[in-house]
């Protein structure tokens, strides 16, 4: 894979938006398709006020200060050519983690808002190799670092808190978006604006008490592809082993299928299979998974994520020649091995 250039763009005052996507930000890198974006020592929450060891108390006057969302939120990157109706791949190439993060949960969130009396946080170091971590009775967590929140601007000139998600991307928190895979977005203004944010050392599906090992990262590198394909509607990901879609909805009957709809139209159009022979297909060999059981009505921000769902895809069920189609169809003209 030929790597054109690479962009190095510093966490700052000027580069960093606390918790938002803005639109009347300038870009922090204007890059060619194929071109990799370096975000060496990104912030943690709040704008870099996270620190380690701070108590719950510490910590609280902060969701207040930032009423948008805590996510340290990176952007914007503009791709050269990139259009309405064009989709950006994302593809993360390089992602080391800071040496420590933490998890929390405030009351009145969560999957379980009031089933505890007191609020929480746990603080983590990771070893030199960020393989593990310790929690408590020996408990020992394997790491597996991924971005919560890629995403383009969506339509309009409104500011967007990153907390949202929707067919642009956004707090995504999908644990398979680690080295290795790619997120595929559609393109909804000029130049997509790509911002990025939010680092996790390890989350399960469902981030049920609403944070996952939260961290930042010391070394995180991000390549931008542009394709000419309208077909995309919603966020795709791939990793080597998996196409996965995701939907959204104020309920997770809502956001399953919403994301069954979504794999059933790309299925058709990526594969040629038909409507019903798609429907039957993600019956049969298709996983859906809970993303996130997203509930922070009870917290300071101003926005509530939608709940999430997702659809792994197997691409071991299919043969080559369809693997292949489905593979053009999503870069259409690439003639590079992915």
């Amino acid at each position: 894979m030929t790597v054109h250039k690479v962009h190095t763009v510093l966490s700052t005052t000027e580069t960093i938006r606390s918790g938002y996507l803005d639109p009347a930000a300038s870009p922090v890198a204007t890059v060619e398709s194929g071109d990799v974006v370096s975000y060496p020592d990104t912030w943690t929450h709040w704008g870099n006020e996270a620190t380690f060891g701070m108590t719950f108390a510490e910590r609280e006057p902060l969701r207040h200060r930032y009423p948008n969302g805590p996510y340290s939120m990176m952007g914007p990157v503009e791709v050269v050519g990139a259009a309405p109706g064009d989709m950006i791949e994302c593809s993360l190439t390089v992602l080391r983690t800071r040496d420590w993060g933490w998890n929390s949960f405030p009351l009145g969130v969560g999957a379980l808002p009031h089933d505890f009396v007191e609020p929480y946080v746990h603080y983590f170091r990771f070893d030199d190799t960020r393989t593990s971590t310790e929690f408590v009775q020996g408990i020992t967590l394997p790491l597996a670092p991924f971005l919560g929140v890629m995403a383009v601007e969506p339509a309009g000139n409104d500011t967007v808190s990153a907390i949202l998600a929707g067919s642009y991307g956004g707090n995504l928190v999908l644990r398979d978006l680690t080295v290795g895979s790619s997120l595929f977005l559609p393109v909804a203004k000029p130049g997509g604006r790509i911002w990025v944010g939010d680092v996790h050392a390890l989350q399960g599906d469902g981030v049920v008490d609403q944070t996952a090992i939260e961290t930042a990262a010391e070394d995180l590198q991000i390549r931008y592809d542009l394709h000419h394909q309208p077909g995309l509607t919603a966020p795709l990901a791939e990793t080597p082993t998996h196409w996965i879609g995701i939907g959204f909805g104020e309920t997770l009957d809502d956001a399953l299928v919403a994301c069954l709809r979504e794999l059933i139209g790309w299925l058709h159009a990526a594969s040629g299979i038909s409507e019903g022979e798609a429907y039957a297909l993600c019956s049969m060999a298709v996983s859906f998974r809970i993303t996130q059981y997203a509930n922070q009505t009870g917290s300071a921000y101003t926005s509530i994520p939608p709940k999430a769902a997702h659809g792994l895809v197997p691409k071991q069920i299919f043969p080559p020649e369809l693997q292949e189609r489905i593979a053009r169809w999503l870069r259409p003209g690439s003639s590079e091995p992915q």
